[in-house]
């Protein structure tokens, strides 16, 4: 999936309206921003809010994140979004998620600050994002090995973070959607796999999976992450830490 349907975005839409801070961005993650959605997914809405200074200035720590799993709408909602001082935090962190959910095309509801962060976003991308890349794909292949019946959907979970990852060394250029990503990979066996995803159910099983090729595969991808971290040119740290910084308070006064 590029783009949202109509229908899909005007619902999205209500649902952001009425959330009960003021929105800093709002976008879509997950399947339908990585490309394989089955019909039964549910759509994970993520962004930054805006706490009123009231909240942050008192003695009491204030509850920075919000989420809401529940049907809204006709829409299965899987909404996840915190204050503006703990995504930026995030964001200048090796946190991979952040910046996906940042500078997703599928969007909700947008800012002008949201703009001025998509500008800054480059300048957040390290050589250490690769380690979380490894460490998610790590987690997800621990999984799949113990799965019983085998789905679909954690295989391409590995395979989407590991190309992100590579394709985010090699290029400087932050990527999610499988699809796109596998025009410059050329991956023979991706097609197939995220056409079982796009018209099975979210946990569908994956018959007839070679769990010794997926390993041997999932070896290689490993490699070339680990390779491409240690040639990529991106630095060490993010070099927009003082911008974003700066983008924080203003925020916070406006």
């Amino acid at each position: 999936m590029t783009e949202l349907s109509n229908t899909d975005l005007a619902r999205l839409q209500r649902i952001a309206d009425s959330h009960p801070h003021p929105l800093l961005f709002a976008t879509v993650s997950g399947a339908h921003l990585y490309g394989f959605p089955s019909p039964d997914s549910d759509w994970d809405l993520r962004g930054a809010h805006i706490l009123p200074l009231d909240a942050v200035l008192g003695l009491d720590e204030p509850d920075e994140t919000i989420e809401r799993m529940e049907v809204v709408d006709g829409i299965e909602l899987d909404l996840v979004t915190h204050d503006v001082r703990k995504f930026l935090r995030l964001l200048v962190k090796p946190n991979g998620y952040v910046l996906e959910q940042l500078l997703s095309p599928l969007v909700v509801h947008t800012t002008p600050a949201h703009a001025e962060l998509c500008a800054l976003a480059p300048g957040c991308f390290t050589k250490h994002h690769a380690h979380h890349y490894l460490g998610f794909a790590a987690g997800q292949m621990k999984l799949w090995r113990k799965e019983e019946p085998r789905r679909a959907k954690p295989l391409l979970y590995i395979y989407r973070v590991l190309l992100t990852g590579i394709h985010l060394m090699r290029s400087g250029e932050l990527e999610a959607n499988l699809l796109r990503l596998n025009e410059v990979f050329r991956l023979p066996y991706l097609p197939e796999l995220i056409q079982r995803k796009l018209h099975g159910a979210e946990k569908g099983k994956l018959e007839g999976a070679d769990l010794a090729f997926h390993e041997r595969e999932y070896d290689r991808l490993v490699t070339e992450l680990e390779k491409a971290r240690d040639a990529t040119s991106l630095p060490e740290h993010p070099t927009v830490r003082d911008e974003v910084d700066a983008l924080l308070k203003s925020l916070r006064l406006t």
